[in-house]
């Protein structure tokens, strides 16, 4: 179900940026900051946003800046979420799907980049999931982990770990970017 339906093709060459991240704020002021400064650039490179839908946490700060910028925003959310994610009824398009596989496929979908800001359980499986299509080939699409106080440094650690274990080659490690500002998602994504 799509509350409000637009042509999702995009108009000019832009792209349409999937940002994962958290229905919470977490603990630093640092991590909405950088939501923040991230929204902010999708506005100013006439990007636009794709994200969980909801209007809590990272997800409603990161979709707010945006609208407040005049870009385009792409919510996807299933509907049992609606109300505990507070379905944000102010976006370009909020579609309203039946389960979180559906959820991630849209998202991946409409996708050109993917970026996963600081979050919980739930940003972390989305991310993997864009680790694991650029690792079988399924996509050559950017993926992002924005790194923010080395908040996803367990994971690079972890990720090493299955290197030196022989569970993942290690050329496979560099379809997956840890950026720690701004300036390394922009120079990843082709500048602006």
């Amino acid at each position: 179900m799509i509350l409000k339906y637009y042509d999702m093709k995009k108009e000019k060459k832009d792209m349409n940026i999937t940002v994962y991240c958290g229905s919470r704020f977490g603990e630093k002021s640092v991590f909405k900051d950088k939501a923040v400064e991230l929204a902010n650039w999708i506005v100013e490179s006439g990007h636009s946003l794709v994200y969980g839908g909801g209007n809590v946490g990272l997800m409603g700060i990161v979709a707010n800046t945006v609208l407040e910028g005049g870009a385009k925003v792409y919510g996807i959310i299933p509907e049992f979420l609606l109300n505990q994610e507070k379905g944000h009824q102010g976006l370009y398009t909020l579609e309203i799907v039946n389960s979180m596989p559906e959820r991630k496929t849209r998202m991946i979908n409409l996708g050109d980049a993917f970026i996963a800001l600081p979050g919980g359980p739930g940003t972390l499986e989305e991310i993997s999931e864009i680790i694991s299509l650029r690792r079988l080939n399924r996509t050559d699409k950017p993926c992002i982990l924005y790194n923010i106080e080395g908040f996803y440094d367990p994971l690079r650690k972890l990720l090493n770990e299955m290197v030196d274990a022989d569970f993942l080659p290690a050329k496979d490690l560099d379809k997956v970017v840890f950026a720690s500002n701004l300036d390394e998602i922009k120079a990843e994504l082709g500048g602006n």
